[in-house]
């Protein structure tokens, strides 16, 4: 089940953040981040951010924020984590699918990535799939803690084709 996240949910999300954004090696997040700053991040800047639960417990969470104001203000921009013992059974998948119907419910007429890193082939085969394209790729935009610079990609895909 995928709903709308409460404040409340924010005890349940923060480990899975603060273990992604730890280990260094997917999001271009301070690793050492706050829980206050997370939160922000997260919650507060999000224009919604939800939960997918698996037997009452939270299994994943994405937001869903405008990607630049103004004259850029109808294409969102979302960041997905899947809990470890979820991963491999296509919950990225649905919420991907689930933040487009909802990003389109807000008003946005188009989603971009704006920074998939290369280094990360899952990723990059979920959104392939669900009709992202590469629009771009910045090279060794990334610096990964076991394989050194590593580029990123930009996609994007028009919601509503």
């Amino acid at each position: 089940m995928i709903r709308r996240a409460a404040a409340s949910d924010f005890e349940a999300i923060w480990p899975l953040l603060r273990d992604v954004f730890r280990a260094g090696d997917t999001y271009a997040v301070d690793p050492e981040i706050s829980k206050d700053t997370a939160y922000d991040y997260w919650m507060t800047q999000a224009a919604a951010t939800y939960v997918a639960e698996q037997d009452g417990a939270i299994a994943g969470t994405y937001y869903i924020k405008t990607n630049q104001p103004g004259g850029g203000a109808h294409i969102c921009n979302c960041g997905y984590i899947v809990a470890p013992h979820a991963q491999g059974q296509g919950l990225a998948a649905q919420m991907c699918e689930a933040s487009q119907a909802q990003a389109t419910a807000l008003g946005y007429t188009a989603m971009q990535f704006n920074f998939v890193l290369a280094s990360n082939p899952s990723a990059l085969r979920i959104w392939k799939r669900l009709g992202f394209d590469i629009i771009g790729t910045i090279p060794d935009a990334f610096a990964h803690p076991t394989q050194g610079l590593v580029d990123a990609h930009i996609m994007y895909k028009r919601l509503g084709t």
